[in-house]
């Protein structure tokens, strides 16, 4: 399996990975992000859906533990559905909530704090592991799925010098 590394020197850097990552999506893709509090799980994601085509805010669900949003691939509609477990205290709440359900094969599930749903959420196709490393960040993306190799063949990013 595919995976990638860069070292981000800041948040522009972050912005143009989530950039590149959206030109690289597809239906169906789970994306798991790994990294502590102020890694940039949610800039990444905020980066991603702005240069997908979503025009509105794009808010941590951190209280909500899911925002869904619309995107235009390739001519057609799909969701996109952002999930924050952080504040999750078991992962029968995962279930309980219905968030399987959005696990579907056509919706695109980015999953921050998916520890806190072990166990029940489904596999990731892509992890994403983001760290504080100085000003910056170190990213590693590792393709888990065949769905998750071809989005990391399909990027082109090269990381700000």
């Amino acid at each position: 399996m595919q995976h990638f590394t860069a070292h981000l020197h800041d948040e522009e850097g972050t912005a143009a990975l989530g950039a590149a990552l959206s030109r690289a999506l597809v239906p169906g893709l789970a994306i798991h992000l790994h990294g502590d509090l102020g890694a940039g799980k949610t800039a990444l994601t905020r980066a991603l859906l702005h240069a997908a085509g979503h025009v509105g805010t794009v808010k941590s669900p951190t209280y909500t533990l899911s925002e869904p949003y619309s995107i235009e691939l390739d001519g057609r509609a799909v969701g996109v559905i952002h999930f924050d477990l952080y504040r999750m205290g078991s992962p029968e709440e995962f279930l309980d909530a219905g968030f399987r359900e959005d696990f579907n094969g056509d919706n695109i599930c980015i999953v921050e704090w998916p520890e806190k749903a072990d166990g029940v959420l489904p596999p990731p196709d892509l992890n994403v592991f983001l760290t504080v490393a100085g000003h910056g960040r170190d990213v590693e993306l590792q393709a888990s799925t065949a769905l998750g190799n071809s989005c990391l063949q399909r990027l082109k990013f090269a990381p700000n010098m």
